[in-house]
């Protein structure tokens, strides 16, 4: 979604709920219970081969480049019921990377489900006060539930924000972590392929406008690898040119830890 675009507080709402104001039918408003789609299954046991979360992140998300973007996927709303909806045919910036995550970080398509509703959903409870409906509440219940660390670089810092007001969640005081794009790239030998991307911004009541994923070329550039509103679908391009396009002044990166044991159980999972 870049550049940011103007929001109205009626969009906004719209956009934190995920649809929830949306009567959608058909394919638009398809809600998947306990099923994984064909394409998914089969990239997550191709991953399988590979020995790191960064290694399965790049090739699942690089088998959906050019994947349509599309907005209002997720069901549920503060009267309406929260329904737990799994696409692999087409995302927003936050659906793709939940999806990729999910899938690279299970050893069987049977549990991408469990995964991606802890990513998705704090405590893995599918119910519309527990979704990370704000991307600064996706990154500290991701952290809590470690399946993310934070990545620290030289210049870091964290401020209070008071985000927008949503019905029945109210308007959150949260602490909004980043680090300058100017230390970013001076540091960007420290990013790894597979980390978890996210554009502060500089509304005050908002917290980033956009996510994505990291994939370091050989001679160690990073690119930006997301479901992009603007270009309307997958795509890659060179992180530095992202920045400099939409004036972006600080990110937060997250990396997605290795797996130990994928094993579900009683929706825990274990990592390294």
């Amino acid at each position: 979604m870049q550049p940011e675009p103007a929001i109205s507080r009626r969009h906004l709402l719209r956009l934190l709920a995920g649809g929830a104001a949306l009567a959608m039918s058909g394919p638009e408003a398809r809600a998947d219970h306990g099923h994984v789609h064909a394409r998914m299954t089969q990239l997550i046991e191709k991953a399988q081969s590979l020995p790191t979360a960064g290694q399965r992140i790049d090739f699942i998300s690089h088998a959906l480049i050019g994947a349509p973007y599309r907005s209002y996927t997720l069901i549920g709303g503060p009267r309406r019921a929260e329904k737990f909806v799994t696409r692999d045919d087409v995302f927003d910036c936050v659906t793709y990377c939940e999806a990729v995550l999910a899938a690279a970080l299970v050893r069987k398509p049977a549990d991408y489900d469990d995964m991606l509703r802890q990513i998705r959903y704090r405590d893995g409870v599918v119910a519309w006060r527990q979704r990370n409906h704000y991307f600064a509440q996706w990154c500290d219940n991701n952290i809590a539930n470690n399946i993310c660390t934070r990545v620290a670089m030289p210049g870091g810092f964290s401020i209070d924000k008071k985000l927008y007001w949503m019905p029945g969640l109210g308007a959150p005081r949260m602490a909004v972590a980043g680090i300058p794009c100017e230390s970013l790239m001076a540091n960007k030998s420290l990013l790894a392929t597979g980390d978890v991307i996210a554009f502060m911004s500089p509304r005050p009541r908002l917290d980033y406008f956009h996510t994505g994923l990291i994939v370091m070329t050989p001679n160690g550039e990073p690119r930006l690898r997301h479901a992009a509103q603007s270009r309307g679908r997958v795509l890659d391009e060179p992180l530095a040119r992202f920045l400099s396009v939409n004036h972006v002044k600080a990110a937060t990166v997250l990396r997605p830890r290795e797996r130990r044991d994928a094993a579900i159980g009683a929706g825990r999972h274990c990592f390294t």
